[in-house]
């Protein structure tokens, strides 16, 4: 046959299971299993089975793959302005806004109930508490004021909560220590992205960046940095962990704290960057030696 005249070839699938995988964020919400399942190993002294774990891991996953995918329904208009977002799936073209909806609600009630039956209500309604902060306070804030910065770091906390609470079913202060680590860690991690996105930001009207700019940035990114090294002692002083963590925290928080005062002195893309960076090390590496000394 002419190839000339051949009929066009069936359209593949790939190219939209690809944009659907994209919508979940996969990078973060894969993040977050792994902080949830280390979260609940260290609440369970160890004694984590493999079922817990992966019931913890996969529902905190899906719930969170569905609050990202909801709040690039949510963004789309601002997502197709900025540099840094307009080649994802809705700006792109690749899906439509009812596509993203439906599909980040199905995986958002889907990650919930699977919560709520396999590990159990109070770590479901975590997950649900999570979600409606990132949409109902963080995202309709980003415009209005910086304080979405400080709430906005709720749900990035709540994960090392959702694991603590799948393990313990119990509040206690084991995990709200491990929360406020998580909540402490955020705060230097997405002040160094917004200063380096400013002007992306800046294009939508977002207000990350708060009055007296670098200054109160790089002060904000100090006190965070500085209180995390006593707090990361709280597992060790509790009994959850052993001494080796505690000394390994404590070296990867003066090193965290540096590149703060760094970038304190003279905050710039470079330096926020070096700020970023070092939050993407500082907190996996706590996470293993937490799992590395946990006490039985």
């Amino acid at each position: 046959m002419d190839p000339a005249t051949a009929p066009p070839e069936a359209p593949t699938s790939t190219p939209r299971i690809r944009a659907f995988y994209e919508l979940t964020k996969p990078g973060i919400a894969g993040y977050v299993m792994i902080t949830a399942g280390a979260s609940a190993y260290v609440g369970s002294r160890g004694t984590l089975d493999v079922a817990t774990a992966l019931h913890t891991m996969l529902g905190t996953g899906l719930a969170t793959a569905g609050a990202l995918a909801l709040n690039q329904y949510v963004e789309r208009a601002e997502d197709a302005v900025m540099l840094r977002t307009r080649h994802r799936p809705l700006p792109s073209g690749r899906l439509t806004p009812l596509e993203a909806l439906a599909f980040g609600t199905a995986c958002l009630m889907l990650g919930l109930v699977w919560l709520a039956l396999a590990v159990g209500p109070l770590p479901a309604a975590l997950a649900a508490l999570s979600g409606a902060i990132y949409h109902g306070v963080y995202t309709p804030l980003k415009k209005r004021s910086y304080l979405a910065t400080l709430f906005g770091a709720f749900p990035g906390a709540l994960p090392m909560l959702i694991g603590w609470t799948a393990a313990t079913q119990d509040f206690n202060a084991g995990g709200g220590f491990l929360f406020l680590i998580g909540y402490l860690w955020q705060l230097p991690h997405v002040l160094g992205l917004a200063w380096m996105l400013k002007d992306d930001y800046a294009r939508v009207g977002f207000k990350l960046i708060p009055e007296g700019g670098a200054r109160t940035i790089g002060r904000h990114m100090v006190v965070s940095t500085a209180l995390l090294i006593p707090v990361s002692w709280a597992p060790t002083i509790l009994g959850y962990t052993g001494w080796i963590y505690a000394s390994g925290a404590t070296v990867l928080g003066l090193l965290f704290l540096a590149r703060a005062l760094q970038a304190a002195r003279e905050l710039t893309s470079s330096s926020a960057r070096g700020v970023f960076f070092a939050s993407l090390l500082y907190h996996p590496l706590l996470l293993g030696l937490m799992l590395l000394d946990t006490v039985r």
